[in-house]
């Protein structure tokens, strides 16, 4: 059964070829290890402000009214 990782190059790559230490390795997350090994460049931008405020604007926090305890 294959995980889709390759734990043993990845642990290499990082221990080895990034110096990190195991703590320091087995706190990344594989998307920050692979970004740190210089894999998956190219894909989307990250979203700037722009992106970001309309998120906000689709999706508006909200704060539910409490009834007053007394009514």
């Amino acid at each position: 059964m294959s995980t889709g990782f390759d734990w043993p190059g990845l642990m290499r790559a990082g221990f080895q070829g990034l110096g990190l230490t195991p703590d320091q390795f087995w706190a990344l997350t594989p998307a920050e290890l692979l970004m740190m090994l210089g894999e998956g460049q190219g894909g989307p931008a990250p979203m700037g402000r722009a992106g970001l405020d309309a998120l906000a604007a689709r999706f508006p926090d909200v704060t539910p009214k409490v009834k007053d305890a007394e009514t």
